[in-house]
């Protein structure tokens, strides 16, 4: 597939939804302190003012995540990527709230901010929770783990960088696992390209809550890039 058929298969869809009095007030108020802009490109000093790690977290959906591993990890650099303005609004009312200096944020495309804004050798870790499991078969190309999105972001990451993968669709994790596999660079954490267990800085969210209430399971894959 080429670089520009890949261009225009979106692994997200953009909805409508409504926001909060907050959440609109955080926009306006408060985003310009954090927001990054996708027609630039990346430098962790300017964004954060120091050299830390850098983590990105494409979709992290409204925060809850991203908050959590960000007041954990206060020495690490994140940079969050979602293109929903509601989540936007509600992680930034939670940076606020908790006085977080260490997140920043691209409401944009992910893969293109990737792709156009990060130079080779800046990424300490990626994060990728739940993203959407396009779960029917026409569908499938529409999933953001693909072998050109790991041939787009290899360079990109730092040798031994962390590639941290969770989805509550089984058919989705047998996919990442069959992706990874034509990847020997990346090493699964377990043997036998197996899931591990959830890490302590990825916290249960509410969303991921409402499926274990559905009985679905929840599957994390953690890999590190070997680029000797």
């Amino acid at each position: 597939m080429s670089e520009n058929i890949q261009r225009k298969i979106r692994s997200f869809v953009m909805r409508t939804s409504k926001m909060t009095p907050g959440q609109k007030r955080a926009i306006e108020d408060i985003f310009p302190q954090f927001a990054l802009d996708e027609k630039q490109k990346f430098n962790v000093k300017d964004a954060f003012g120091n050299n830390n790690r850098v983590c990105v977290d494409i979709g992290f959906g409204n925060g809850e995540s991203l908050v959590h591993i960000a007041q954990m990890q206060p020495d690490v650099n994140f940079v969050g990527m979602e293109v929903h303005t509601p989540g936007v609004g509600h992680l930034l009312l939670q940076i606020e709230k908790y006085g977080i200096k260490n997140i920043r944020i691209y409401q944009y495309d992910g893969t293109e901010v990737l792709k156009e804004c990060f130079a080779n050798n800046s990424i300490d870790a990626m994060h990728i929770y739940f993203p959407d499991p396009w779960h029917k078969k026409r569908h499938h190309k529409r999933r953001l783990i693909q072998d050109a999105f790991l041939e787009m972001l290899m360079p990109k990451l730092k040798d031994q960088a962390r590639m941290h993968i969770a989805t509550d669709w089984q058919q989705y994790a047998e996919h990442i696992q069959d992706v990874f596999s034509r990847f020997p660079q990346f090493i699964n954490v377990e043997s036998n390209n197996d899931f591990t267990d959830r890490p302590d800085w990825r916290p249960i969210t509410k969303f991921e809550r409402r499926g274990i209430n559905l009985g679905h399971e929840s599957y994390d894959l953690i890999y590190h890039l070997n680029k000797s």
